[in-house]
Formats: C-alpha cells, sequence, structure tokens
C-alpha cells in the first residue's frame, strides 16, 4: 500500500480512528497495531505475509532461546542469522547469483548451467530482515531482554509506518516505547502533521516530477554524448532519489508521532556533506549505522593496522552495495565508494581544504560530485550503460539542446530540490518551535504551502524507490 494512494488515506482513516480505543492496553495495542501492519502489507500481496510472519518467528524463538540457553547461544545466533539471510539470499540474490557463474564459467569455455529464477523479492525484504537480525544480535550480545509476547515483537518488527522502506529500527529503541499508552501531545501531533507535509511535497512534488525525465534518460538506448546533459541528468536523480526516500522516512516518523512514538531521524541534510565519511553519517542513517554495528566494528573497525581498517571499510561498502540490489551495478557502486573513503583517509584532501578560504564549499562540491558518480551505477540499466555515462560526464561537448528541451519541464523541480537543501543547511530544526507565537504562525502557513503543492503540483504518482530493497 502506497502512502501517495486513496487506499492509504482509509487505511489510515480507520486505523487512528481505532488508535485511541486501543492505546491504554498493551495486549490490545500490540495486538491492534500487528493485524493492521500485517493488512497494510498485505495489500500488495497477501502471500508475502507469509515471509514476514516466518521471519519474524524465527528471530522471536532464536531469542528466547538464546536467553534461555547461554551456554548454547552461539549456534542459535548461527541457526537464526543462516534462516534470515537464507530467505533474503534466495528471494533477491539467487538469480543473479546463478547467472554470475554461469556467465564466469561459459567466459572460461566450460559448458556449466545453473537454472536461473527470478523471483519478486517482496516490499522491504531487506529491510524487516536487517530489523529482525539487529533484534537477535543485541538479544545474543545481552544488550536486550528478549521480550515474551509475541504480539509486542510483532508489533515492533511490523510497524507499518516504517515496514517497508525503513528507517531500520533497533528493538532498543523501539520495543520500550511500544509498552506506553500514554496519550498523544497536541506537540506530537503537529510535529507528526509537519513532517507528514514535508514528506509528502519531497516525494510529490519534487521526486515526482523529476522522475519522468530521469527514467526517460536512462531508458533510451544511446547514451547521449553530451556531458552537460548527464550532469544536469545524475543532478535529478540525486534530488528524485533523496526526496522520494528521505520523504518516505518523514512520513513515517510523523506517522508514528501521530501513534505517540519517537523514530530517530534518517536523513540529516547529507548534500551539505564535506567528505564522504560525512556525507555516510548523514545519508540513510539506520542503515549506515546497521552496518557500522554489526559488520564495520566486529570486524574490527579502525583498532587495527591501517590496512585492516581499509579492509574492514572495504568489505562493509561492499555489502551495502548488495545490499542495495542483485546486481554488478551495485558492487561496483560498493566498490566505488569505498574507494572514495580509503583515499580520503590516506590524502586527507576534505580536512585540508577545510582549512583553506572557502575550503568547506569546495570540499562539499567535491564530495557531491563522487556522490553524483555513485548515482549512475544506482540508476543505470545495467553496467555497460553506466560505464558509458560516466565517461561521458568528463568528455569535452556541448549541451544537447534535443536533450535539454526533455529535460527543461523538470529544471524548476531541480532548482526547487536545490533550495530545500539550501534551506536544511541553515538548521532550522534547531530553532525552537516554541520561541515566539509568530514563529508558529509561519510554520502553520509554511506547512499550509506544503499541502497546497502536494495537491497542485503534484507530478505523475510512482512508489517509492526503495521499495524496491
Amino acid at each position: 500500500m502506497r502512502y501517495n494512494s486513496f487506499a492509504f488515506l482509509v487505511f489510515a482513516a480507520v486505523f487512528f480512528a481505532t488508535w485511541p480505543l486501543v492505546r491504554g492496553r498493551d495486549r490490545s495495542r500490540w495486538v491492534a497495531l500487528t493485524l493492521f501492519s500485517f493488512f497494510f502489507y498485505g495489500w500488495w500481496d497477501w502471500r508475502f505475509t507469509t515471509l514476514l510472519a516466518a521471519s519474524g518467528l524465527i528471530d522471536y524463538w532464536a531469542a528466547l532461546a538464546i536467553e534461555k540457553w547461554r551456554d548454547r547461544r552461539r549456534p542459535l545466533l548461527a541457526l537464526s542469522l543462516g534462516c534470515n539471510l537464507t530467505i533474503l539470499g534466495a528471494f533477491k540474490y539467487a538469480g543473479f547469483a546463478a547467472e554470475s557463474f554461469n556467465s564466469l564459467f561459459e567466459a572460461l569455455g566450460g559448458s556449466a548451467w545453473l537454472p536461473v529464477l527470478r523471483m519478486l523479492p517482496p516490499a522491504g525484504l531487506s529491510f524487516y530482515t536487517f530489523q529482525a537480525m539487529s533484534y537477535t544480535i543485541d538479544v545474543y550480545r545481552g544488550r536486550l531482554a528478549a521480550t515474551r509476547d509475541i504480539f509486542h515483537f510483532f508489533s515492533y518488527l511490523t510497524l507499518f509506518p516504517q515496514l517497508v522502506a525503513g528507517p531500520i529500527v533497533r528493538a532498543a529503541d523501539l520495543l520500550p516505547q511500544l509498552t506506553w499508552g500514554r496519550a498523544v501531545t497536541a506537540e506530537q501531533r503537529w510535529g507528526g502533521l509537519r513532517l507528514m507535509a514535508q514528506g509528502f511535497f519531497k516525494k510529490m512534488v519534487i521526486a515526482d516530477n523529476l522522475a519522468p525525465a530521469v527514467n526517460h534518460a536512462f531508458s533510451a538506448f544511446d547514451v547521449t554524448p553530451s556531458a552537460p546533459y548527464w550532469w544536469l541528468v545524475v543532478s535529478m536523480t540525486a534530488f528524485q532519489v533523496y526526496g522520494d526516500f528521505s520523504g518516505y522516512s518523514d512520513i513515517a516518523t510523523g506517522l508514528c508521532k501521530w501513534m505517540g512514538y519517537q523514530l530517530l531521524p534518517n536523513f540529516d541534510r547529507p548534500y551539505t556533506a564535506a567528505s564522504m565519511r560525512e556525507f555516510w553519517t548523514r545519508w540513510h542513517i539506520s542503515l549506515t549505522s546497521w552496518f557500522r554495528d554489526y559488520v564495520y566494528y566486529p570486524l574490527g573497525g579502525s583498532r587495527g593496522t591501517e590496512a585492516m581498517t581499509h579492509r574492514n571499510s572495504w568489505l562493509t561498502m561492499l555489502l551495502v552495495g548488495i545490499w542495495h540490489g542483485a546486481s554488478w551495478n551495485f558492487v561496483a557502486f560498493g566498490v566505488l565508494h569505498a574507494t572514495f573513503l580509503s583515499v580520503e583517509r590516506v590524502a586527507r584532501i576534505p580536512e585540508r581544504l577545510c582549512k583553506l578560504p572557502l575550503g568547506r564549499p569546495a570540499a562539499v562540491l567535491l564530495t557531491l560530485a563522487q556522490v553524483w558518480l555513485g548515482y549512475v551505477l544506482f540508476r543505470a540499466v545495467s553496467f555497460d550503460q553506466a560505464t558509458r555515462i560516466i565517461l561521458t560526464l568528463f568528455s569535452p561537448g556541448g549541451m544537447d539542446q534535443a536533450g535539454l528541451g526533455l529535460l527543461r519541464p523538470a529544471l524548476p523541480f531541480l532548482a526547487l530540490g536545490v533550495l530545500w537543501e539550501l534551506i536544511a543547511a541553515l538548521e532550522p530544526h534547531k530553532w525552537s518551535v516554541t520561541a515566539t507565537s509568530g514563529w508558529r504562525q509561519a510554520q502553520i502557513v509554511f506547512t499550509a504551502v506544503l499541502i497546497f503543492c502536494c495537491v497542485y503540483l503534484r507530478g505523475p504518482g510512482s512508489a517509492f524507490v526503495y521499495f524496491q530493497f
């Protein structure tokens, strides 16, 4: 069920009419959250709810077993992680692995053949799988007590606002909140409305109006031989993906506020970062912190030699790339970002730049150029197309006028995306919302303008980009 659909408006109306009736009773609250969330998820295809239930049951029982039999916790954790990764691999990576294996043997002159099964991954599979695994790992580490109530656990795992595209919520953050039966405050309702208006604006006005131009550019058979054209296209891609994904996170956070719960921020002005390392602390924060805590640190982090630190960074970024999808594009995406991070660590270019006059703006532009190259791999339909586009970006040549004509309708929305990020760079989220009545009135007017734009300037409706992950 998409947020930008009439079905969701009906669903949300029914849910929030029911919520005050069950909010004050633990068992009723957890049962209601679980049932509504399964209905929300099953709207696409009810068969996928069985996979969601199976994944949840594995970790629910594994956590209880780990807590009961501490002397056997290692094999129990391995069994839990193995089951989750098997489900994830079967639906998301099996076809890619078989296809790559066949291609390798053909290149070596062999005749090996494996059946290539292309199964449609359920929406949000990577999100809820990682969320379930983090719960079991934290119980294994003794940082979290396993919950005894199965509906308490499933209300955490399947909470519908963030179920399909994050943020990836840690059990230690959300499970305690789910025991609250407090009434929602006026400040929470207002904060939730502001976040949802902001999220729908990013998605429906910025992202959806940029999407047609981006889709057309990457669907063309031939790569237009114009560097300015492709820099514009990649810039549109960057703000389309950002508006789409951060918009979803804002809507999810706003809906949770209306329930009385608080999710941690998932984006923090990523296009103002002055280094690749800083970018990854601002972009999709819940995913990068997940890989930091459950992959990078267990590998050793930066505690060993310089070579070991680079190794750990490369392995982590490679997994980040593969998490996004089963294709060589995403493998290359991870390798590219790992390379940038390693070069940055060795050369210390951002730190040196920032010491110069106007050094930080220069470092931001350098970081954006690197991020933009990653977006080519993220969005291209094949590795060959991505390679040709990257070569074109650094080739001489003027603007293709026919291409500019195709991009012209989307240019105002690219400018709007840039303006939005510039306003965010002023850090208005740190200003006190209760400082003056004038500031509150300004917020009300601004939110009303965003809602007006969502109604009258919305682009063609489309699914959220990260639903595929």
